[in-house]
């Protein structure tokens, strides 16, 4: 019998033991409130999730999906789905709703993306999500390094599309371009937030920049996919939500993604509503009659989640507009 838990109150297993947000002891303690029945999830027990972690370790490679606490990582890797977070495991931001530690990142290591990509084949990934910390600490905030994983992918699994979720390369001067110019098949940069929360929940952050860098890279390759995402319960209107959606459509979004935010610790920032699944539905109606070619909204979205899958449907849906 399978037990069901809240994976996002149990630790993930980790090769070695580490404060989880040393940054944010400053913050007041917030009481992690006990979340709703949808969105409880099973305990990862699949012989293929430990098979996955295997080729994650062997690899010594870095996933969102560990450490950003996702509560899908047990469905995901059960299918040997995989997202991975490169330059390191430290960021030098502290968003207060983000469970990756804060700090000075070490050096880049130089065999990560062969080492990505040697993981791509041993999993036979169809699709893959590549993500980053962010690096404030570098000239180009990382670019060039993803250009890199992009590259081996592409040269040791020809067949297998990547979609990268970046940061937003604040003051790092033709960074995108380093990226866009490598050619993933979607570009995808997370909002997070609406404008309005971005001083308590993504301080480091510009909205209109994050929507300027998503703007920017259609009109560098318009045939590039575009994507981002937000996470609700964070305090935000339902008006703000859906002029977020205006300015993600007058960028030229693709997909949108909306999740439920769950306060990694109660060091974080706290969960003020938990949205319900009618609710996420009717987010999902209103951003399909804006324009959006996908969407994914409910409790348990995230950027990732069935990324493969929601790339087929996102240009099945793009032919289909075009009417071919």
């Amino acid at each position: 019998m399978v037990t069901i838990v809240d994976t996002l109150n149990r630790p993930q297993e980790k090769s070695e033991a580490r404060p989880r947000h040393p940054e944010k002891a400053h913050r007041p303690d917030n009481p992690v409130q006990r979340k709703p029945k949808w969105i409880r999830v099973k305990a990862p027990t699949s012989p293929v999730y430990r098979e996955t972690q295997a080729v994650v370790r062997e690899n010594n490679l870095v996933t969102v999906c560990e450490e950003a606490g996702c509560p899908n990582i047990g469905e995901c890797w059960s299918k040997k789905h995989a997202s991975f977070m490169i330059l390191g495991d430290t960021c030098t931001r502290a968003c207060a709703f983000c469970n990756v530690r804060t700090g000075m990142p070490g050096p880049v290591d130089t065999k990560e993306a062969q080492g990505v990509a040697d993981a791509v084949a041993a999993m036979g990934l169809e699709h893959v999500v590549v993500t980053s910390v962010d690096r404030d600490d570098l000239d180009d905030g990382g670019a060039r390094h993803f250009a890199d994983v992009i590259g081996a992918i592409r040269k040791t699994s020809p067949s297998t599309t990547v979609e990268v979720l970046t940061p937003d390369f604040l003051r790092k001067d033709g960074a995108l371009e380093i990226v866009v110019e490598a050619k993933p098949d979607v570009f995808n940069h997370n909002l997070e937030t609406v404008p309005s929360k971005y001083l308590t929940v993504r301080p480091g952050a510009r909205y209109f920049h994050s929507i300027r860098i998503l703007q920017k890279t259609k009109e560098l390759d318009p045939e590039m996919f575009t994507k981002s995402g937000i996470m609700v319960g964070l305090g935000e209107e339902r008006n703000e939500v859906l002029q977020l959606m205006d300015d993600l459509r007058a960028a030229d979004v693709d997909f949108l993604t909306i999740g439920q935010y769950l306060q990694p610790s109660k060091k974080h920032h706290p969960v003020l509503s938990f949205v319900t699944p009618e609710d996420f539905k009717g987010y999902e109606r209103i951003a399909y009659a804006k324009g959006f070619l996908k969407v994914s909204a409910s409790p348990l979205t995230r950027s990732s989640h069935h990324a493969g899958e929601d790339f087929s449907d996102l240009r099945a849906a793009r032919l289909a507009r075009l009417g071919r």
